[in-house]
């Protein structure tokens, strides 16, 4: 092995426990070795979507994205906060994805039964008295929008092999195979219902002090060394830039002086395929193992 591949297995692993937890290697065998039928094969639409560096990017931006709703907000602030273990909680979404795209049917069902029971706790009331919880179809239906619409957005721009129009579509069916059993009544099937799906939360929408405070956490405070925070702001800044120009001002999202959309957007594509890059031997194992479960 040369020094460069000893570099790029080393930073691909930091980068995969960060996103996937300390346990992320042992998980890996779990989701995409157990043998068993699977909701999606690994070269659908779903898969090279949820399986590419850009979902970094998606990540980032679905969780601005959704904090605009204060009824979410207000959940995630009063049962989970945002200022303890972020990676933690983060590597629980990761690995919620991961599981339900590549994971046994038995096992994304389970996975889905857990989240729903966590949701049911979730329950409060809004400064205005307005009573709120996290299994409502409604709110539920927001989270799951902003998230697809960030993963698509993300990989239209930074993915490895964009998807045809037609995909695109084959994506959001997907996606709500999942949504339904989540707890959304009527999740977006094609590209266009799922724009039509997020103009209909529009009026709902507002960056509220939590939003803005979480949205500043997650920019300033990331709990990174030093040396990953330039690549990681490199991603923000990405996700910044796929961000609609309204909800920048809600949330505060104002770039540096001189860094355009444009730039931003090149620097964030330079850093998704250095983490394309790094994570590459991940990849391949997991679909060595893929393989083998279907075998």
């Amino acid at each position: 092995m040369s020094a460069i591949e000893s570099v790029r297995d080393r930073v691909g692993e930091e980068l995969f426990r960060l996103v996937a937890g300390p346990d992320g290697q042992r998980r890996r065998e779990f989701v995409h070795g157990s043998p068993g039928p699977r909701w999606f094969d690994p070269d659908s639409p779903i898969g090279r979507v949820h399986g590419d560096a850009s979902m970094f990017v998606g990540g980032i931006r679905a969780i601005m994205l959704q904090s605009l709703h204060p009824a979410a907000m207000q959940g995630v602030a009063e049962h989970s906060g945002y200022r303890g273990d972020m990676w933690g909680r983060l590597a629980q979404i990761a690995n919620f994805i991961a599981i339900t795209t590549f994971g046994t049917e038995r096992h994304a069902e389970q996975a889905i039964a857990a989240v729903r029971r966590a949701h049911e706790s979730v329950t409060g009331t809004m400064p205005d008295g307005t009573p709120y919880e996290a299994n409502d179809p409604h709110l539920l239906g927001w989270v799951h929008a902003a998230e697809v619409e960030s993963f698509l957005l993300a990989h239209e721009v930074h993915g490895h092999r964009p998807l045809t129009a037609a995909e695109q579509d084959a994506y959001v069916e997907q996606t709500a195979r999942v949504a339904r059993r989540l707890g959304v009544t009527e999740p977006p099937t094609s590209r266009a219902s799922l724009d039509a799906t997020l103009a209909t939360y529009r009026p709902e929408l507002a960056g509220t002090d939590h939003a803005r405070d979480a949205i500043r956490f997650l920019i300033r405070e990331p709990d990174l060394p030093l040396a990953a925070r330039p690549p990681y702001l490199s991603l923000v800044g990405a996700a910044v830039a796929l961000m609609p120009a309204w909800t920048r001002a809600e949330l505060a999202l104002a770039p540096p002086r001189r860094i355009t959309d444009r730039t931003a957007t090149a620097v964030g594509g330079g850093a998704t395929r250095l983490v394309r890059w790094a994570m590459s031997p991940g990849h391949a194992h997991a679909r060595r193992l893929q393989q083998a479960a279907g075998s």
